[in-house]
Order: structure tokens, then C-alpha cells, then sequence
């Protein structure tokens, strides 16, 4: 194959055409990905739109992959990853190894994380050239499709709430039940937790105990967030996963002592919460970014090993325009996923 086909947008804001490239070459220290699957993330509007900085174009995002390894560049013969190998790659594209937080072992936090769609083409195409340290094994069980989620939405759910200070028995609380909440029920209840789902609405009550959740908040029936949490004994932790700074603030007041509020939801509204709030009760805030390739491989093998899976929509690379639209609809369930037939 001399040539291969991406998904890109030719300037800011631009709707998605699909065209052909040469087939690129893994240079020293990377893998060429044969792509299967691509995740489309709420966050890859940010690339769309040149939201951040150094965003170039055209532009191939797509941090969210799974596939096959199909060559090897020099270096990398000797890392343990051989060509035919099922691999991942998310958020965490690639660390540089020398920055403080690097030479901390803190690598999701590198100064010059390598985010596919970002710092190089990413997984909208059905080829990827990506970092040898970027990649996380995928196990048997999971179909590429299902895979390409967890390296971004399911890592970041599940070292979420690992990474806290609950233990099993503890009432721990999932502030929204969309892309990232449906996996954040589902990994909190299999942790052993006392799950508790919140949304809007009493229809999504059903679908939040089929989740998993032991109890069910409709944050729109009048009584406080806070006050229906704090009825259940206060939450050790609340995982927001709404991308909504007063949804988000409203639940503080139902944290335990030195209970903990982890925010994944991405707003860019402050959040309201006063200092008083935080003393009294020793409560702590704090965000959580995604995870490095050996959290994705643990997410993955976690999710095989409990049975839990992504609710996905797939689409042909061909209508990546289509799906990337259906997400930013919000009418998804819940995570669009685009599939090259490769697979």
C-alpha cells in the first residue's frame, strides 16, 4: 500500500474531507499503526477550532486509537512490541522524557506531552506513526472498536476514581451519566463502591441502576445535589464527569469529611466554591488528566476482566464529518467511533 487515507480539516473550524496521502515511514523511536478503530472526543473540538496553541493544518485529530502495529522504526526492535501487535494509543501520545515532571515519573503531566491530533497526525486515518512509548497492549477481549474509548474516556474514569482516596464501601458519587459518566458508574461499581448516579432527569433512573448505581439523584427534582448526597451519608468522593462548573460546584456541600471532589468534566467557567466550604469539613479538590499507556493497558485489562464496555456508535472513516457532528450534537450514546474497515 503506497498510499493511505485521513480524515482532515483543511482550516479552523472546517467541516472534515477525506483524502489521500502517501504512506508515512516510522522514524527512530516509533511504530506505524495500522489503524482499526479512532474514538471521536468532546476534546478534539479544541483542535478543530485551534482552541489551543501550535494547533497546525490541515489537521488529521483523533486521540483515541486502536489498531495494529505494521512496522517498526529503528530503535524500537528491541522495546518488546512486535509487527501484528494489537495496540492503543490515547491522550498520553508520547512523554519527552526531561522535563520535571518526567524526571518525577509523572509522565501524563510531561511539559511537552505528544497528544495525537496535536503534536503529530492522529488517529482519524487509517494509518497513525506514533511514539513507541505511547502504546498500551490490548487484550484479547476487547474488540478494536471497544478499545479505541478506553484510551481516553475509560482511563480517565477509571484512574480517576483509582487514584482517590475512596475504598471499597465508601459512597462515591458520578456527577453525569454521558461519555464519560457511563463508564465512571460502571468502573465505581465494580471498585467495590456504593454508587451513586446523578443527572438530570427521572427517566435516566433505569438506565443509571442497569449501569450498576446503587442509588439514583435527579438533580432537576428540587431537592439539593448536596443535600440528597448528604440523606446517603455524605460522598468520600464525587468524579465530575459533566462539563458543567455549576453542576460541578453544587455537589461539594454533599462531600464527607475530608471528603474529595475529582473533576474531569472540562468547563472553562470558574468554579463557585468557597473557602469555608473546603475548611470545615477538610474537603479537597482536584483534577485529574487522562493516563500514561501503562493506565490504559490497565483500564483495558480491568474492563475485560469485569466485563465492561463503552456504549458506542461507529461510522465508516468515509462519514467522519457525520459522526464528528453527531458528537458535538450531544445525541451520541454515547461515544462515536470511527472504524476503517481494516480491522
Amino acid at each position: 500500500m503506497s498510499t493511505y487515507r485521513v480524515a482532515q480539516v483543511a482550516d479552523v473550524g472546517g467541516s472534515f474531507e477525506v483524502v489521500e496521502r502517501d504512506v508515512p515511514r516510522p522514524g527512530p523511536g516509533h511504530v506505524r499503526v495500522a489503524v482499526e478503530a479512532c474514538g471521536i472526543c468532546h476534546s478534539d473540538a479544541m483542535f478543530v477550532n485551534a482552541a489551543l496553541p501550535g494547533v497546525r493544518f490541515p489537521l488529521v485529530p483523533g486521540h483515541e486509537i486502536a489498531g495494529r502495529i505494521d512496522e517498526l522504526g529503528e530503535g524500537t526492535q528491541s522495546t518488546g512490541w512486535q509487527v501484528g501487535d494489537r495496540v492503543a494509543v490515547g491522550w498520553f501520545g508520547g512523554s519527552c522524557g526531561h522535563c520535571a515532571p518526567c524526571r518525577q515519573g509523572d509522565f501524563v503531566l510531561c511539559l511537552n506531552l505528544k497528544v495525537p491530533g496535536w503534536a503529530y497526525d492522529g488517529g482519524y486515518a487509517e494509518a497513525a506513526v506514533v511514539p513507541v512509548d505511547a502504546l498500551a497492549r490490548i487484550p484479547d477481549a476487547l474488540a478494536a472498536a471497544d478499545a479505541a474509548p478506553m484510551a481516553c474516556a475509560g482511563v480517565t474514569t477509571y484512574n480517576g476514581l483509582r487514584t482517590s482516596s475512596a475504598r471499597p464501601g465508601d459512597l462515591v458519587a458520578v456527577l453525569g451519566i454521558g461519555g464519560l459518566g457511563h463508564l465512571g458508574v460502571q468502573y465505581a461499581a465494580a471498585m467495590g463502591f456504593e454508587t451513586v448516579a446523578i443527572a438530570r432527569g427521572a427517566d435516566k433512573a433505569d438506565f443509571a441502576k442497569q449501569l450498576g448505581a446503587h442509588h439514583y439523584i435527579d438533580s432537576t427534582a428540587g431537592t439539593p445535589v448536596a443535600d440528597a448526597l448528604q440523606s446517603l451519608g455524605g460522598a468520600r468522593v464525587v468524579l465530575a464527569t459533566a462539563a458543567n462548573s455549576a453542576a460541578i460546584s453544587a455537589t461539594v456541600d454533599g462531600l464527607s469529611h475530608r471528603g474529595e471532589l475529582v473533576v474531569i468534566g472540562a468547563d472553562t467557567e470558574p468554579l463557585r466554591i468557597a473557602p469555608v466550604q473546603l475548611l470545615m469539613r477538610a474537603r479537597t479538590v482536584r483534577g485529574h488528566p487522562s493516563g500514561t499507556a501503562q493506565d490504559i493497558e490497565d483500564t483495558m485489562a480491568f474492563s475485560a476482566l469485569q466485563g465492561i464496555r463503552p456504549m458506542i456508535e461507529t461510522a465508516p472513516l468515509g462519514r467522519a464529518d457525520e459522526a464528528y457532528r453527531r458528537m458535538l450534537s450531544g445525541t451520541a450514546r454515547f461515544r462515536m467511533v470511527l472504524t476503517t474497515g481494516t480491522g
